[in-house]
C-alpha cells in the first residue's frame, strides 16, 4: 500500500541569498546558508539582519576553492629543456614563431646597451663607440662576447699603435738634441782654429815694416859714402 507523507512546504532564500551576496561581495553561487536555521534565516529581510546572520556564522562566503597549477608548472619546466617541442607539437612557421626581426632588436638592444656602459665607465672613447657602433648596425657581431674580444683587440692595437709613436717621438728628439750637440761642437772648433791662425797672420805684418826700415837705412848709407 502506498503511504502519504504529509508534504512540507520549502521555504524560499532567494532574496537572502541575494542581500547576502551583496553584503559578502561575491557572487550568489559562494554563499552558503545554514540548513539548519532556515527559519531564522528566513526572516532577515534587510542587509542589516543578513549583517548579523554572518556576524553569529549562520551565512557565510564559501572558500575560493583550490586549482592547483604543479601539473603546468611541471609541463612547462621540461618545455624549458626542450621537451614537448618536437615538430609534431609546432602550429606556426619558425619565422611565425620567433621573428628574425625580434630577434635582430633583442640583439641590437644587448650590444648597445653594452657600448654604453663602456662609454659610461671610460673603457672606450666617443670615436671608437661611433666606431663599434656603426659595426653592430652592419651586422659585424653576432653576440656580446665577440663584441668584447672586439674591444680588446682595438683597444690593445691602439695602445700598441701608441708606443710606437711615442718611441719615434722619444728617436726624433734624441737625434735632433745630439744634432744639436754637433753643431755646438763644431762651432767651438771654428772658433778655436781661427784664434790660432790670428797670430801667425800679425807676425809676417809686423815683420814686413822692419824689413822695410833696413832697406831705407841702407839707401841711406849708400848715398852717403856717393857724396864722399
Amino acid at each position: 500500500p502506498l503511504v502519504l507523507l504529509p508534504r512540507t512546504s520549502m521555504v524560499s532564500l532567494r532574496l537572502q541569498k541575494r542581500l547576502a551576496a551583496s553584503v559578502l561581495k561575491c557572487g550568489k553561487g559562494k554563499v552558503w546558508l545554514d540548513p539548519n536555521e532556515v527559519n531564522e534565516i528566513s526572516m532577515a529581510n534587510s542587509r542589516q539582519n543578513i549583517r548579523k546572520l554572518v556576524k553569529d556564522g549562520y551565512v557565510i562566503r564559501k572558500p575560493v576553492q583550490i586549482h592547483s597549477r604543479s601539473r603546468v608548472h611541471r609541463k612547462m619546466d621540461a618545455k624549458r629543456k626542450g621537451r614537448h617541442m618536437g615538430t609534431g607539437k609546432r602550429k606556426g612557421t619558425a619565422e611565425a614563431r620567433m621573428p628574425t626581426k625580434v630577434l635582430w632588436m633583442r640583439r641590437q638592444r644587448v650590444l648597445r646597451r653594452l657600448l654604453d656602459k663602456y662609454r659610461e665607465s671610460k673603457k672606450i672613447d666617443k670615436h671608437l663607440y661611433h666606431t663599434l657602433y656603426l659595426k653592430c648596425k652592419g651586422n659585424v657581431f653576432k653576440n656580446k662576447r665577440t663584441l668584447i674580444e672586439f674591444i680588446h683587440k682595438a683597444k690593445a692595437e691602439k695602445a700598441r699603435e701608441k708606443a710606437l709613436s711615442d718611441q719615434a717621438e722619444a728617436r726624433r728628439i734624441k737625434a735632433r738634441a745630439a744634432r744639436e750637440r754637433r753643431a755646438v761642437r763644431n762651432e767651438e772648433k771654428r772658433g778655436g782654429t781661427a784664434e790660432k791662425e790670428t797670430p801667425k797672420d800679425e807676425a809676417p805684418a809686423a815683420a814686413a815694416p822692419a824689413e822695410g826700415e833696413k832697406k831705407e837705412k841702407k839707401k841711406k848709407a849708400g848715398k852717403k859714402e856717393g857724396a864722399k
